[in-house]
This record gives structure tokens, C-alpha cells and sequence, in this order.
């Protein structure tokens, strides 16, 4: 795979701290032992949030670092969903713990729910940016293991019933003895740029108005990750492009994603939309891009995302920068 000049550093959610300890998976009392092992670090989700607090006093203000707030293992924990996560250094373990849907909280304690909160249930969009890597890749795995247990709860063979198991790495049927492991579904997510240096953004139809990032789309079975950029862009816009190379990845577990980032040059500027996947779409010069920024005519992608990061790597400063944010 071709490697761009510069490949993107310090990705959101990409960071591998703790040691997964897949050789434990085997035992089949692993989640009953750590259960009853008050040094057991446990992330409880409800629904799609983690309860978090403030890294230091920084934080207070809302504009600091996040940790999760982890807890030792209790009696309800082994009637949940439960996934053993892994180690740290000094050989802690980590297990998440993922409660039903009906247990999250209601929309009057999710806006209560501010990052400052000392109780706050957040989101991993909502807390991940804020969050060293241990704790951004606990939420992100558990979320996205989580994710597919609730998805994946009957045997796509024969539709009984399956129980989990390995750490809640594996699910297996009890009637047809088949083993179903969970899915990423890996997605290409691009910057285009013309021959005059400008960017390609599209907005969704189901965006805001102003919200505008760089296309995306899945890959295909039988396809390369290269072969998907030059398929997505042309099915989307009519663009043909070339010298796609790679910049860097994201898991993305919304639900279960993997964000494989490249760059790529168009061929050709006329824009044919696809009405389904695109409302709007232009190109941008940088000059055009911070004006709008600056105007509030062109929101850019959420900070979590590695869409912010490839339009900001394009850019040459970050949109902080651009707003005078950085201070």
C-alpha cells in the first residue's frame, strides 16, 4: 500500500496501551475469576455511555482532560454482558461491562451530563478526545464488542439462541456447536484534491446545514482499500482519481467500524452527486475553507474524527488554529 509523504500522527481512539491477553480467553472460568477479584478495573456502559469525571483542575471548566471513572467488579456484574479487555503494565485487568439498552440514561440526565460533571454519563463522541489512550481505547473496544453482542444474539445458522464466551470474544450456538466471532466492517474515508490544490467536502442528506467533511463509504468484499476510494468517489460525485495513498486508520465503533484514511488527486472537477449519498458538494480552496470556517458557513467534522484530522492534515493547521482557538 502506497504511504502518503505524511502519514497522520496521534489519531483519536488508534492508540493500543494495554496488552489484550488473548491466551486468557481460553479459560473458561476467566470472567467468573476476574469477577471476584476486587483489583478488577471495570468500565460499566450503559447503553452507549461510560460514566466519566474530570482528569485534574483543568477539567472543571470543561475544557480539561477525562478519565472514566472505573470501579472494582460487584455480585450484578455476571448478570451483564462482559468483556475482558486486557492488561496494563503492572498486570491490572480490565473488563467492561455492558448493561442493556433500557438502563441508559434519560434525556433529562444526558444533558445534565456535561464533561465537567462529576457524575456524567458521556459518549464515547462526547468524551473521547478528551481521554488519554488507556482510557479512549477501554471505551472504544468495549463499545464496539458491546455493540456487536446486542446485534448478534441468535446463530445466523440456525437462529437458536448463542451464549458468549472466551472473555466475550466469541459467541457459540448450543444446538450447532458454530462459533461466531465479532465483525469490524472496514470503511475508506478520503480527502481529493484537484490539480489546484482544493479539496472535494460533501455533506450527507441527513446532515445539518454547514456540516461538510471528506466522503466516505464501505468496502466491498473482493476489494482493495484503493479500489474502494476510486469506487466511492466515483459512485458519489463522478470523479475519477488516482495516486491514492494511505495516511492512517481509526476504529470507529458507531457501530463497528474500522476508518482506513488516504489521499488521492482527482482526475476531473464536474461534479455528478448521487442524490442518495450527497445533498451538497464543492471544492474548497484553503483560503476558501478558513473564510468559511471563520463565517460559520462550513462547520468541520466532529474532533474525535479522523475526517478532521485528513482535511486539517490538507490544511496545513488545525481548525482550532484557524478559529483562534488555540489560546
Amino acid at each position: 500500500m502506497a504511504r502518503s509523504g505524511e502519514s497522520l500522527p496521534d489519531v483519536a481512539l488508534s492508540g493500543a496501551p494495554l496488552d489484550r491477553s488473548g491466551h486468557e480467553r481460553r479459560d473458561e472460568r476467566l470472567v467468573e475469576r476476574l469477577l471476584s477479584d476486587p483489583r478488577t478495573r471495570v468500565l460499566e456502559l450503559r447503553g452507549d455511555r461510560a460514566p466519566v469525571a474530570p482528569a485534574g483542575p483543568a477539567a472543571a471548566t470543561g475544557d480539561g482532560p477525562l478519565r472514566l471513572r472505573l470501579r472494582p467488579p460487584t455480585a450484578a456484574d455476571s448478570e451483564a454482558v462482559t468483556v475482558f479487555v486486557g492488561r496494563d503494565d503492572e498486570g491490572t485487568a480490565y473488563v467492561g461491562v455492558a448493561r442493556p439498552e433500557e438502563s441508559r440514561p434519560t434525556e433529562g440526565e444526558a444533558r445534565a451530563s456535561a464533561p465537567q460533571a462529576e457524575d456524567g454519563w458521556l459518549t464515547l463522541r462526547q468524551a473521547g478526545a478528551g481521554l488519554d489512550d488507556r482510557d479512549a481505547a477501554l471505551f472504544t473496544t468495549v463499545l464496539a464488542v458491546a455493540n456487536w453482542h446486542a446485534a448478534h444474539t441468535h446463530c445466523s445458522r440456525c437462529g437458536a439462541v448463542t451464549a458468549p464466551a472466551q472473555g466475550g470474544w466469541l459467541r457459540v450456538c448450543p444446538d450447532d456447536g458454530s462459533e461466531h466471532y465479532p465483525r469490524t466492517d472496514p470503511a475508506v474515508i478520503m480527502a481529493v484534491v484537484d490539480t489546484a490544490g482544493r479539496l472535494l467536502l460533501g455533506r450527507g442528506p441527513q446532515w445539518p446545514e454547514g456540516r461538510f467533511s471528506v466522503l466516505a463509504g464501505f468496502v466491498e468484499p473482493g476489494e482493495s482499500f484503493e479500489a474502494a476510494v476510486a469506487r466511492e468517489v466515483a459512485e458519489e460525485v463522478g470523479i475519477q482519481v488516482t495516486d491514492v495513498r494511505y495516511l492512517g486508520n481509526q476504529p470507529w465503533p458507531f457501530p463497528s467500524s474500522v476508518m482506513i484514511g488516504f489521499t488521492s488527486r482527482a482526475l476531473t472537477s464536474d461534479l455528478e452527486l448521487d442524490p442518495h449519498e450527497l445533498s451538497e458538494a464543492r471544492w474548497v480552496s484553503r483560503e476558501d475553507y478558513r473564510t468559511a470556517l471563520r463565517a460559520g458557513t462550513i462547520r468541520a467534522p466532529f474532533g474525535l474524527s479522523i475526517a478532521k484530522r485528513i482535511i486539517e492534515h490538507w490544511l496545513g493547521e488545525t481548525v482550532e488554529s484557524v478559529l483562534d482557538l488555540t489560546r
